[in-house]
């Protein structure tokens, strides 16, 4: 695929005889997995949503073409993306997780935390790994009283000097 892609889900099995199979969602656009909506393999297949429905915390898809457990079983293990255009503007002050792994971290006394590896959603507030030189992680809350400024275009974020947070206790 020519432009940049992002996970939206992960098939982990091939579900019943019929081609269905079930995906881990990574996405919070509910429209993602929708009768009609396209999607592509990590190998770069297209594949067209016939239907889907929750099951657990997974959701049951079958795509168009697939129609037995064995092109089912194929798809097994990957990866299903979406273009990055695809994605709708977020608000001010909110950021994709994409756009936010490889920023460095520094704090408002410019001491470097490192740069984010992951963003870890949780229930209060999202955390957002940043990895030293050292290979040490600080989870860094994502929540106003902590991030000062987060500059995508710069990959630059600056947090508040947190003693025992992002700055060491003395």
């Amino acid at each position: 695929m020519p432009e940049p892609t992002i996970a939206v889900g992960h098939v982990t099995k091939a579900h019943g005889i019929r081609g269905e199979v079930a995906v881990e969602i990574r996405s919070d656009n509910p429209d993602r997995f929708v009768q009609g909506a396209t999607l592509f393999t990590d190998d770069g297949r297209s594949l067209t949503i016939e239907r889907a429905h929750a099951h657990g915390a997974r959701i049951l898809v079958k795509f168009s073409g697939v129609d037995d457990r064995t092109a089912g079983e194929a798809l097994r293990g990957h990866v299903l993306l979406v273009p990055e255009s695809w994605l709708p503007e977020l608000p001010e002050g909110e950021y994709w997780p994409f756009q936010l792994e490889g920023c460095t971290v520094v704090t408002e006394s410019g001491r470097a935390l490192g740069a984010v590896s992951e963003v870890i959603h949780n229930p209060a507030n999202d955390l957002w790994v940043a990895v030293g030189a050292d290979g040490e992680e600080i989870l860094v809350p994502a929540i106003r009283d902590v991030i000062v400024a987060v500059d995508i275009a710069a990959k630059r974020i600056v947090v508040r000097d947190v003693p025992g947070l992002t700055n060491p206790e003395e």
